[in-house]
């Protein structure tokens, strides 16, 4: 009546598939062949292949000391502590640690077929190595933590070697003989002029536990003595109290500032500034010129200086000549005419070699450049300036050498200038070279040979009156650069002075 009355939806039934025989073999039989197929591919890749196509064994690694390059038949792969995978045969195994002998070792490396990849063969390799030489060994590592003091205080996103430690640490069982940790002490105390941050100083100290321990980690009796040593050594340097007052945490530093030594030291401080600002601290100029290279040198006599601000400390200079003035255009082009190698068309080569950065000598053409001297010139450039002009000097010197002066006598000259003795020019208008290496703390005494041992990365450039109002240059400013360095604002001036024994 009111209408036709439905039912549910009617459903339809699912299309079935139904694989059909293979070569009259049914679904349920090669369907578990192929399956079986499929899987035992999968674990030949994984459990047999692996084996077949790249045999060996991991070699576990280890070295006394530690920190060897690890070569493989001479290809360098790790350094120990290390696992790495050798290839299967007669292998050369060699440990590199610089400062000891190359540890050679011959192994036959077997190889694992069956689940090499996962459960590899392990081929356990161990080398102690011998030096000839330990005091290189520390020698070397005080050089490397020389270069690494010029990176600042490390952060936490930034961290340094403990190098000077390091090296200790694999000198270490040498300086159980007494005449050997006497000279492992020069060592370290060289080391401590580049202890300007918190960190080189924990290194610092860190190596001379290590030495004092044969390499280990130190006893109650030999940390006692070490702790004696150090005491002894900060009692007897001017200035040491002064430098950890800089250098320690502010808590610390606010406790030494406040102690009787450091108030000592300040007092010892400001009576050597004192006697630095008396005139007849100071030699004199003989008078005496001398023309060589287009050069005008001035001839001083001796005598001593006191130096560095806020660690003053006395030296004693040696009569030197000194040129006058910068080294000018006219002097270098006489260089560049015998010496063409140093030419700025062949900077890319000077360059690669280490010699110079790309501003050497720039901006040489730039009419704009306020000064007659020649700029952008590296401290390598320099020295062979003075090599070159060495071949001129006259037969009543022949002695002499032509060089980069020194921090001390480029002073000692300057501050005779100031005081009128003789007509020099200096500071002149730029920042100017000196030879010796760079050292934060150079107040800090070491033997001469621990100094050029240890080296720096960095020379010293004194003067740069370009930086500051006219009559304000402080002549004990001091700052560094990379040898390599160029800059328009760096030049130099020779000296001559008597030539050191080899």
């Amino acid at each position: 009546m009111f209408g036709k009355k439905t039912g549910p939806e009617e459903t339809t039934a699912e299309d079935q598939v139904r694989l059909a025989p293979l070569f009259g073999v049914r679904p349920g039989v090669y369907l578990t062949f192929l399956y079986g197929l499929i899987l035992v591919t999968v674990l030949v890749f994984i459990l047999i292949y692996p084996g077949l196509a790249n045999p060996g064994s991991l070699g576990v690694l280890r070295s006394e000391p530690s920190g060897a390059a690890v070569r493989v038949d001479g290809v360098t792969l790790g350094v120990t502590p290390c696992e790495l995978f050798i290839p299967r045969g007669n292998r050369v195994i060699e440990l590199v640690l610089p400062g000891f002998k190359t540890r050679r070792i011959e192994a036959e490396i077997p190889g694992r077929i069956f689940a090499s990849a996962l459960f590899p063969h392990k081929e356990y390799i161990t080398g102690e190595l011998q030096s000839d030489n330990p005091r290189t060994v520390l020698v070397l590592g005080a050089a490397d933590y020389a270069a690494w003091s010029f990176a600042g205080e490390p952060t936490a996103a930034f961290q340094i070697p403990l190098s000077l430690s390091e090296g200790a640490y694999r000198a270490g069982p040498a300086g159980k003989d007494p005449l050997i940790r006497e000279n492992f002490t020069e060592i370290l105390t060289g080391a401590l002029r580049f202890a300007s941050t918190r960190a080189a100083l924990r290194d610092v100290l860190r190596a001379k536990f290590l030495i004092d321990n044969g390499g280990v980690s130190p006893s109650p009796v030999t940390l006692l003595r070490s702790a004696e040593e150090i005491l002894a050594y900060l009692g007897e340097t001017p200035g040491a109290a002064a430098w950890l007052g800089a250098v320690l945490p502010p808590e610390a530093a606010d406790v030494l500032v406040n102690s009787s030594w450091h108030q000592k030291d300040q007092e010892g401080a400001a009576a050597l500034g004192a006697a630095s600002e008396a005139a007849s601290s100071l030699g004199s100029a003989s008078g005496a010129v001398m023309e060589i290279g287009a050069l005008n040198f001035r001839e001083l006599s001796g005598g001593p200086l006191v130096q560095g601000r806020p660690f003053p400390h006395s030296t004693i200079i040696e009569n030197f000549w000194i040129a006058a003035a910068e080294v000018s255009t006219e002097a270098w082009d006489k260089f560049l005419a015998d010496e063409p190698e140093w030419r700025g068309e062949n900077t890319p080569d000077l360059a690669e070699r280490g010699l110079v950065n790309s501003d050497y000598l720039l901006p040489a053409d730039n009419p704009a450049y306020p000064y007659p001297t020649v700029p952008g010139v590296s401290w390598h450039a320099a020295q062979a300036y003075c090599r070159w002009l060495s071949r001129f000097l006259p037969p009543a010197l022949s002695g002499y050498e032509v060089r980069l002066p020194t921090e001390a006598e480029w002073e000692y000259a300057a501050k005779l200038s100031q005081r009128g003795d003789l007509s020099l020019d200096m500071p002149g208008g730029l920042w100017e070279w000196c030879g010796d290496p760079f050292v934060p703390l150079p107040f800090l005494p070491a033997g001469g040979e621990i100094i050029q041992d240890i080296r720096s990365p960095e020379r010293p450039v004194k003067g740069g009156s370009w930086v500051s109002l006219p009559g304000s240059v402080d002549i004990e400013t001091r700052a560094s650069l990379p040898p390599s360095s160029c800059s328009p604002f760096v030049s130099f001036r020779p000296v001559i002075a008597p030539r050191e024994a080899p």
